[in-house]
C-alpha cells in the first residue's frame, strides 16, 4: 500500500507491476506493452463532472469478457438485497444481539455473510444493508464481484487480505477497507477465524464528509487513505466467479485468474484506512456536538446534509467539558442506527454490548445510557478523562432499516434489551435540586 486515496475527490493514481506496463500519453494503444489487453472500469456515468467522475484504465493479461462465462444460479441464502420485508413474529423494539458465533464448518467470507438489516432499493440505488461476516478458511480458487454496491469492511476479529484486481489489502481490527463496486477479489485469512461487519452501500460512493467551520484539518485526513500498488496473478489455474447482480448470485467457471491487471491508473480504486488516524474534535468548555461530528465517511443522498449512509467511529479520546452530561444524551432521530463494537467498551452502554455485537435503533425509537450508565455519569466527578480501549462505530442511514428472518430468529439475539432502562426512575421532586439519591 502506498498510494495516498481521497474518497470522493477525484484524484488520479498510476502504478505498475511490470516496467513500462503502463501506457503513456494515450489509456488505449494499438498495442499495449507485453501484449496486455486495455480495459476501462467506470464507477460513474461517463458524463458525470469531474470532481464525481471515476474511472480506472486497467492493463490486464486476459480482458474481463475472458472471466463472465456461462453463468448459472447461486444460492446464498443469508445475503439478503433490499427491499426486504420477511416474515418473522418479532415486532418494532430496540434490539440488541450478542457476536455472531464462528463457524465450526468450512466458511470463507462470502459463505459466511449474514445480512441482519436492510434499507431503500437496491435497483433504485439508493440505501444500504448490514451484514455480520464470520470465516474460518480463506476462498480458494472462489473469486467475487457486487454489481450492487460497494462494500465498507470492519473487521472485528481476525485479520483479512483482499487480492483484488488492483492490488493487494491488508486490513486487521482497528481498520476498514472499502471494495468499489464491479472490483474482483478475493479473501484470505491472515492470522486464523475471522469476524465483522460489512455495510453494503447502493447509493452514492463514500466520501469525506464536509468540514464546515471545523476548516482543513481533523477528522479523517486524506493523506491516511491508501491504496494498493498493482499485483497480478499469472495463473492458468481453473476457478470460479461468484457475481451478486440485483440481489440475486451466479457464479461461473474460469480457465484463469481474473486477478491478471498487470498495471493501473485511474481513481476507481480500493482502498483502506486505520481508523486510529481518526483526528476526533469535541467540546472544549460545555456541553458536547452532535455525534456527526465522528463520521469517518459519507455517502450523499442527494438531499443537503441528509447522508445515504454515515459511517461513524467513537474512538479513544478526551472528556473535558463542564458541568456536562458526557454520554450521548437521551435522543429520538429521524436516522437509523446500526451500531457494532470493534473493541473495549462503549461508554453509554459499559455491560451487555460487547466487542462483535451489534444494536439496532431504528429511526424515531427513544435510545441512549442504560440505568447503570446514567446514574454514573450524573454523579462522576467531573474531571478530565480519557476514553481508553473502545472503538465503537455506527452504520447510519436515513432510511428505516428492516430487520431480516437470520436477525429476528438468531438464538444471539438479547431478548432482555430493553430491561437496561427499567431502573430509571422518576427524579423529579418538585424541587430545583430533584432527587439524585
Amino acid at each position: 500500500m502506498s498510494h495516498t486515496y481521497m474518497p470522493g475527490f477525484g484524484n488520479d493514481f498510476e502504478t505498475e507491476s511490470l516496467p513500462g506496463a503502463l501506457p503513456q500519453g494515450q489509456n488505449s494503444p494499438q498495442r499495449p506493452a507485453y501484449g496486455l489487453y486495455a480495459e476501462q472500469l467506470s464507477g460513474s456515468p461517463f458524463t458525470a463532472p469531474r470532481g464525481t467522475n471515476e474511472r480506472s484504465w486497467l492493463y490486464r493479461i486476459r480482458p474481463s469478457v475472458k472471466h463472465h462465462g456461462r453463468f448459472s444460479p447461486l444460492n446464498l441464502s443469508q445475503w439478503k438485497t433490499a427491499p426486504v420485508q420477511e416474515n418473522h413474529d418479532l415486532p418494532l423494539g430496540q434490539m440488541r444481539w450478542d457476536p455472531m458465533p464462528l463457524p465450526v464448518t468450512p466458511t470463507d467470507f462470502i459463505t459466511g455473510m449474514a445480512t441482519m438489516t436492510t434499507a431503500g432499493d437496491c435497483a433504485g440505488q439508493s440505501g444500504m444493508a448490514a451484514h455480520l461476516y464470520v470465516a474460518n478458511t480463506d476462498m480458494v480458487d472462489d473469486h467475487f464481484f457486487n454489481a450492487d454496491g460497494e462494500l465498507l469492511v470492519v473487521p472485528q476479529q481476525g485479520g483479512l487480505r483482499f487480492l483484488t484486481e488492483m492490488g493487494i489489502i491488508e486490513v486487521q481490527p482497528g481498520e476498514i477497507c472499502v471494495l468499489p463496486r464491479g472490483l474482483t477479489f478475493r479473501v484470505e485469512l491472515m492470522d486464523g477465524p475471522a469476524r465483522g461487519y460489512v455495510c453494503e452501500n447502493y447509493g452514492a460512493k463514500l466520501t469525506l464528509p464536509d468540514r464546515g467551520p471545523i476548516g482543513a484539518n481533523c477528522l479523517a485526513n486524506p493523506r491516511d487513505f491508501k491504496t494498493p500498488v498493482a499485483w497480478f496473478e499469472d495463473s492458468d489455474r481453473p476457478c470460479r466467479l461468484i457475481v451478486k447482480w440485483c440481489g440475486r448470485f451466479y457464479d461461473t467457471r474460469l480457465e484463469a485468474s481474473p486477478l491478471d491487471v498487470v498495471a493501473w491508473h485511474g481513481n476507481y480504486a480500493p482502498y483502506k484506512y486505520d481508523l486510529s488516524t481518526f483526528s476526533p474534535v469535541g467540546a472544549i468548555l460545555f456541553d458536547h456536538p452532535d455525534p456527526s461530528i465522528f463520521t469517518v465517511l459519507t455517502a450523499p443522498s442527494g438531499e443537503e446534509g441528509t447522508a445515504n449512509i454515515d459511517f461513524v467511529i467513537f474512538p479513544p479520546r478526551w472528556n473535558v467539558a463542564e458541568n456536562t452530561f458526557r454520554p450521548p444524551w437521551y435522543h429520538r432521530n429521524i436516522m437509523s442506527e446500526f451500531m457494532g463494537l470493534i473493541r473495549g467498551q462503549y461508554d453509554a452502554k459499559e455491560k451487555g454490548f460487547v466487542p462483535g455485537g451489534v444494536s439496532l435503533h431504528n429511526m424515531m425509537l427513544a435510545h441512549g445510557p442504560d440505568a447503570e450508565g446514567y446514574q454514573k455519569a450524573s454523579t462522576v466527578e467531573l474531571k478530565p478523562q480519557r476514553l481508553e480501549n473502545t472503538m465503537a462505530f455506527m452504520f447510519e442511514t436515513r432510511f428505516p432499516q428492516m430487520l431480516t428472518s437470520f436477525a429476528a430468529q438468531a438464538p444471539f439475539r438479547q431478548d432482555d434489551y430493553i430491561d437496561c432502562w427499567t431502573d430509571l426512575k422518576k427524579r423529579f421532586n418538585g424541587t430545583p435540586e430533584g432527587d439524585w439519591s
